[in-house]
């Protein structure tokens, strides 16, 4: 007699975020449930006419928004961007771009130099330390023979 697995379920929270959609556009009966492991596997693989149109169109969580326009969750901050924007909202930005967007786009730039510099740098480090790579050892107890 084994007893059947119940299925592993999310929050609608956080399969929106593994769908990469905001939370607050997607139908009552998806935000009202739970989502098993398998209905997450179906939506990415068969999407329904609404999480079709919701990630075309948005409006898209921070996260997408920030991809989208080259900056960071912070940039956006920072800008004043405080809530989800649909596509046309993020084309508008793209196409002003304004001294906010322009800015925090360099900015990520820089900040991704810095850290592939600091990557490379630790790299060059590791290969030229003088030190023996370490690898355990068997345990050797007196008693034993």
């Amino acid at each position: 007699m084994s007893a059947q697995k119940t299925p592993q379920t999310m929050k609608p929270a956080t399969a929106a975020k593994k769908l990469d959609v905001y939370l607050e556009a997607t139908p009552a009966e998806f935000r009202d449930g739970v989502v098993t492991r398998d209905e997450l596997a179906e939506l990415r693989t068969n999407p329904p006419q609404w999480l079709i149109d919701l990630r075309a169109d948005g409006p898209h969580p921070k996260s997408v928004v920030a991809d989208k326009l080259g900056v960071s969750i912070a940039g956006l901050a920072r800008g004043g961007v405080e809530e989800a924007l649909t596509t046309a909202q993020i084309e508008a930005l793209l196409a002003d771009q304004p001294d906010w967007l322009q800015a925090e786009r360099k900015s990520l730039v820089e900040v991704r130099k810095d850290e592939k510099r600091i990557k490379e740098q630790q790299a060059t480090r590791r290969e030229q330390s003088n030190r023996k790579q370490r690898f355990a050892k068997p345990i050797h107890h007196p008693n034993e023979g």
